[in-house]
């Protein structure tokens, strides 16, 4: 008796099984690798916003009125971040900035915001001081990007010092 050349129904729903099973497998592997990767861009880009400030406070100076910009005046409107933000999606982050006056002279507090839905947890793995939380009060810093945000946050907060 001979046999027919091909597969029988049987062996190609084997080889399906054996596909599906396999991707099943790699998927949440492939979700949780893609999750990582979002994060570390966004704690990236915290802090990249944040070098950004610090260095224009650094090389341009920074008094009660606000930190300068290079060409004059203060960092102080919304697009101002686009400034600083070059290869950032500005939209989706914002800076808010004190510059302290008195005792503190030179000091500088820096929140700098974002409404990006990553993992809290995974951001604070490269950035250890970030945190997830509801709206700071910000009502008596300047305001940088977007300054509506609404809920929860991830915020990185830090400050430095402008002799």
């Amino acid at each position: 008796m001979s046999r027919r050349k091909g597969f029988s129904l049987v062996e190609l729903l084997i080889v399906l099984a054996v596909i599906a099973a396999l991707i099943a497998t790699i998927t949440p592997v492939a979700m949780n690798a893609i999750k990582k990767a979002k994060a570390t861009q966004v704690a990236q880009n915290l802090k990249t916003l944040a070098s950004a400030l610090e260095n224009a406070a650094y090389v341009n100076g920074a008094d009660a009125t606000g930190i300068k910009k290079p060409y004059g005046g203060y960092f102080t409107a919304t697009d101002d971040i686009k400034l600083l933000a070059r290869d950032v999606d500005a939209d989706k982050y914002g800076i808010a900035y004190k510059v302290y006056t008195g005792n503190e002279a030179g000091k500088v507090e820096v929140y700098v915001l974002t409404n990006e839905d990553v993992s809290a947890d995974e951001v604070n793995k490269v950035l250890d001081t970030a945190t997830k939380t509801n709206l700071p009060n910000i009502d008596s810093y300047v305001k940088l990007g977007k300054d509506d945000f609404t809920g929860s946050v991830l915020q990185y907060t830090f400050t430095f010092n402008v002799y």
